[in-house]
């Protein structure tokens, strides 16, 4: 369990999972710009959180940015959507009749993509839900901009097992202080801390491909 002094941005679990290095230099480092890709994630963003805002659809209330955290992963941020569905199941909502299962819903600017990455950290929103709502979920979704598609995904064992190793991992690293190599790849030039990181500079290092996703979820 960890104290709240020692949260971490849950948001960061996908950028650790992207790229550690890149990770380091935005939550250790403290280095960040904007690319067109951040700027268009921002603007999606801001059309999404709202906060304290509901909205209330037959037997479904959608609530925005809604600020949750985990003893267990040590992290802490701002859902995009929620929604409470009413039905056999779920939890006790006040001043509503009846039990309500909450859903996630993670916007994301580009597609669905080759790794796990989003799906790591709606892992981590959801298990930030269940120890606030003590409630068991199977299953969130993403929602992709550019595609304009909505992704089921479920919480599998090999899910969650890979949620809590990435948040370790990310607390030991932070805990030393470690900006790990760069290791580069073709997308490197896309990424705003480009610049800043020189990946051609630096020695070449093992993929986190290799090892994180080498078993499947």
């Amino acid at each position: 369990m960890y104290a709240e002094d020692e949260y971490l941005m849950l948001s960061g679990i996908q950028h650790f999972l992207f790229c550690p290095r890149q990770w380091a230099l935005i939550h250790i480092e403290q280095i960040w710009t904007e690319n067109a890709y951040t700027a268009e994630g921002q603007v999606l963003h801001k059309k999404v959180d709202e906060p304290f805002t509901k909205e209330k659809r037959k037997d479904r209330i959608i609530s925005r940015a809604m600020a949750v955290s985990s003893k267990t992963l040590g992290l802490s941020g701002i859902l995009d959507v929620i929604e409470f569905v009413r039905g056999q199941s779920g939890i006790d909502l006040p001043g509503r009749t009846g039990k309500w299962l909450p859903l996630i819903v993670e916007y994301k600017r580009g597609k669905k993509k080759k790794f796990a990455y989003d799906h790591v950290q709606l892992m981590a929103q959801a298990i930030c839900v269940e120890e606030s709502f003590a409630v068991s979920l199977e299953y969130g979704y993403m929602y992709y901009h550019q595609t304009d598609s909505r992704e089921k995904v479920l919480f599998s064992a090999g899910l969650r097992q890979l949620t809590i190793q990435t948040a370790q991992e990310m607390h030991d690293l932070y805990a030393r202080r470690q900006i790990p190599k760069a290791a580069y790849f073709r997308n490197c030039q896309k990424c705003s801390l480009y610049d800043a990181c020189r990946p051609r500079l630096t020695k070449r290092a093992k993929s986190v491909h290799n090892y994180i996703y080498g078993a499947e979820l």
